[in-house]
């Protein structure tokens, strides 16, 4: 990301987050690429291990997409797993979502989210991190990120976290800031589910469905609820790839002939619609909608 791109809120200003106003020290300056508006309004967190299972991933999909398609901002941290799943699913659904990095704008991490920073800020949401530009993701940072990912929010979903998960220290967080903390239950031997079982344990919401999460926002009515839509491509290179999936599954060869697509073009154009669960990896090299 250019640096030109970056700009910086304070907490004096109109624009500064409300909710993160009222952590206990507040990042005195917030950089981001995009747009904060309604920043106000609904927002929830959703945070995950970074190897979810198909339980897991399937079930983010699901809330996450009812959820961004009632208009509440979804926040994550652009990680591998559930939060990059996340990410996906409310542009997916239309929604706006927002990324907290652990490092600088000007770097993101993992450089393999580069395209999907790329579709968080030109969809209208944002990039957001209390580290000026220049600053690598060290180790140290990450927890510091979570406390802002909790703090722009309302709640914060937590999408199956083992013992010791950075997603536990974001939930720690939203108990510390008197913020709802939701957690999806887990099978009891899987290790995936470890944190999550034990947050409902000690107090946290249950989810199961999308009603439940928008019941804390007032939004419960889903009878009115709009249905899940189909992926909508975003660009020319996505349509492409979506148009022929249709006629069967097909190997990247076959991809990147039919679809006239550079290699780093085409891997990044598989990579988003694969996270955005438009389409699936069959086995390896082979692919197919998601239907």
């Amino acid at each position: 990301m250019s640096n030109s791109r970056i700009e910086t809120v304070h907490p004096s200003d109109q624009l500064y987050p409300p909710l993160l106003k009222e952590i206990y020290h507040p990042p005195t300056t917030l950089y981001y690429i995009g747009s904060l508006a309604n920043a106000g309004q609904y927002v929830l967190s959703v945070v995950g291990t970074r190897k979810p299972s198909t339980y897991g991933l399937r079930i983010t999909d699901d809330l996450v997409t009812a959820t961004a398609q009632r208009g509440v901002i979804i926040v994550s941290g652009l990680a591998y797993g559930i939060d990059a799943r996340a990410h996906a699913a409310a542009l997916a659904a239309g929604g706006k979502t927002w990324a907290v990095m652990a490092s600088g704008l000007d770097r993101i991490y993992p450089a393999a989210h580069r395209a999907l920073a790329e579709k968080i800020v030109a969809t209208g949401g944002a990039l957001i991190s209390d580290y000026p530009p220049g600053t690598e993701p060290l180790k140290q940072h990450f927890p510091a990120r979570n406390r802002i990912i909790a703090g722009l929010s309302l709640g914060t979903l937590i999408i199956e976290a083992p013992d010791k998960s950075g997603a536990l220290i974001t939930a720690n967080f939203a108990l510390d800031y008197n913020r709802e903390v939701l957690a999806v239950p887990g099978q009891v031997y899987t290790p995936s589910a470890v944190g999550t079982n034990r947050l409902i344990k000690q107090g946290a919401k249950v989810v199961t469905e999308a009603a439940d999460i928008l019941e804390i926002f007032g939004l419960a009515d889903t009878n009115n609820a709009p249905k899940n839509s189909r992926y909508q491509p975003a660009n020319e290179a996505e349509r492409r790839v979506l148009d022929l999936l249709r006629a069967g599954p097909q190997t990247v060869d076959q991809i990147c002939e039919k679809c006239k697509l550079g290699i780093s073009t085409m891997n990044s154009t598989l990579s988003f619609l694969e996270m955005s669960g438009a389409i699936i990896q069959l086995e390896p090299q082979t692919y197919a909608l998601n239907l």
